[in-house]
């Protein structure tokens, strides 16, 4: 599986580099594959904000839902077919996302995990460009973005990039394919469950 073990049920949490906040995630096997819910608090532009997702994926960690709410009351409820085709959930059809099969959210390390996972890259192999489904907190409003994914040292290595080349990461992650840092912009804190 890519390096990566089975996944058991579990939590984590990161805080970001910069400012106040918090991402607390919790995530597991459901029957169909595999659950998350998270929690993010942060600011933006000096305006605090708090969103609670709760995504869906399949067992090849292929996302089916995204449901996205603010504390502010803004929400958004999105599906997948899992093979790059989204829409609203009422059934209207989201065809500016088409070919994305991962989401990435303004303000969260955990969303890395998706591509990392599915992808199941070996040492030194590249995705290629992915379009991912971003969601910037300011928004709220769905739009594709392009990412590459390369393994430098499987299950435990990968570089990030934004397809124009405007950021780059080494992002170092457990094994789980959950980011530990992701260095200038998030880092990983323990978690006591006791």
């Amino acid at each position: 599986m890519g390096g990566f073990r089975s996944l058991p049920a579990r939590a984590a949490r990161w805080r970001p580099e910069q400012g106040i906040g918090l991402e607390h995630v919790s995530l597991g096997p459901a029957p169909t594959g595999f659950l998350i819910r998270g929690t993010i608090i942060g600011e933006l532009g000096g305006s605090p904000y708090g969103v609670f997702y709760r995504l869906s994926c399949d067992d090849a960690w292929r996302t089916r839902s995204l449901i996205l709410a603010a504390t502010s009351g803004r929400s958004i409820d999105i599906r997948s077919d899992r093979q790059g085709h989204w829409h609203e959930a009422g059934g209207r059809p989201l065809d500016h996302l088409d070919g994305a099969i991962d989401v990435d959210l303004a303000g969260s390390a955990f969303t890395n995990t998706l591509p990392i996972r599915r992808l199941k890259l070996a040492e030194g192999a590249c995705s290629g460009e992915l379009t991912m489904v971003y969601v910037p907190f300011d928004t709220f409003r769905p739009v594709p973005d392009h990412q590459i994914y390369t393994c430098l040292e499987q299950g435990s290595l990968y570089r990030y990039e934004a397809a124009d080349r405007s950021f780059t990461a080494e992002l170092p992650v457990d094994e789980d394919g959950l980011v530990r840092d992701y260095p200038t912009l998030f880092r990983r804190i323990p978690v006591d469950i006791s």
